[in-house]
């Protein structure tokens, strides 16, 4: 966290001058943090955990919610629960514990509702040197090797087009490529991958929720489980080169960033709404084609510095923050996040982003 006390007040809260903030790594394994064989116990008004911060009352069974200061009565399964006998997550020196979820919830538990797998779309750039391109791919292998193995991937690499990789279908190498150019709404990605209304099966229209799990036969196609997509992602990467086509002497590569997190973002939302999911963005340069350009093709033009965007001399500036705007309220309100890797954000320009 960046402060060890938690402000007690709003005057407190205003008086920080670095924002209150945690840092979280849930697959990350750690000694001291107790994993609970059962789901939390949450608020009714703002679904906050029950934790060892709750004022809690044994005789009439009801804890109150440090943040919004709810009253809690504790469901049935809790009865037994008294100042000599507290569940794990009431103990003072468990301020951090984690639950690993049961497949086939408690029916005791109002909480604890069926689980849906963690899923992970890779965008990976491909408008890198051969040296880089094997480094990030040697980086992206350990890391689906670190993935729960019911964890479910995708992947999209770009580069002066966008390519969205079909996993499920192993015999071949089966792509689906849009422009890099060409700005493409939500509902051109979801048609141009056959999850659109005319090309989805059984169901057809914009999924309103999920059935059995999962949403749609996209999820079989472009989103598999890491210990079933494995070996089929490894032998991608190997095949995978950097950018074919050519780049004129004194011009950056082509680079249309904007497009393939489109792609990822509108996969997701027809795939998995409302679910954890996550797009990790490996980047090695600032767009240069198509929606959320940065910056032009031609190297004699520099990347723009903050003195440009003092004097509103940066022509790209505003066209691309409204692109990455538009962009994240699209993530957000399919309950999506977006993790961007990049060398130098100064040379990414994804300071449109933040």
């Amino acid at each position: 966290m960046t402060w060890n006390v938690w402000p007690r007040t709003k005057v407190e809260a205003s008086a920080c001058v670095i924002p209150l903030a945690v840092s979280i790594a849930p697959i990350r394994s750690h000694p001291d943090i107790p994993t609970l064989p059962y789901a939390p116990l949450r608020c009714k008004s703002c679904s906050s955990a029950l934790n060892a911060f709750a004022r809690v009352d044994f005789t009439a069974k009801i804890w109150i919610c440090p943040f919004c200061y709810q009253r809690n009565h504790f469901p049935p399964h809790y009865a037994m629960i008294s100042e000599t006998n507290l569940p794990c997550e009431l103990y003072p020196q468990y301020t951090t514990v984690q639950y690993s979820l049961q497949a086939n919830p408690d029916p005791n538990n109002p909480s604890n509702v069926p689980q849906l797998p963690p899923v992970f779309v890779f965008v990976l750039d491909t408008c890198m040197i051969e040296e880089e391109l094997g480094f990030v791919k040697s980086a992206m292998k350990q890391a689906l090797g670190l993935l729960p193995e019911h964890a479910l991937v995708g992947f999209v690499s770009f580069g002066t087009q966008a390519h969205a990789h079909e996993l499920g279908f192993s015999d071949i190498s089966k792509v689906y490529v849009f422009r890099g150019d060409k700005e493409i709404s939500k509902e051109q990605v979801l048609e141009q991958l056959g999850l659109g209304s005319a090309g989805r099966r059984p169901t057809a229209g914009y999924p309103k929720g999920l059935q059995n799990g999962h949403s749609n036969t996209g999820v079989n196609r472009f989103l598999l489980p890491a210990s079933d997509c494995e070996y089929t992602l490894n032998s991608l990467l190997d095949e995978l080169q950097t950018d074919q086509w050519p780049v004129q002497p004194g011009n950056r590569a082509s680079r249309c960033t904007g497009v393939a997190l489109s792609v990822a973002t509108g996969l997701l939302g027809a795939c998995m709404p409302g679910t954890g999911a996550r797009i990790i963005a490996l980047v090695g340069g600032p767009c240069t084609e198509g929606p959320g350009t940065i910056v032009s093709k031609d190297l004699s033009e520099p990347v723009r510095s903050h003195k440009d965007l003092d004097k509103d001399a940066a022509p790209y500036f505003k066209k691309a923050v409204r692109f990455y705007d538009s962009l994240a309220k699209q993530l957000v309100s399919q309950g999506h996040v977006l993790d961007l890797f990049a060398s130098a954000l100064d040379q990414v320009c994804f300071g449109h982003l933040l």
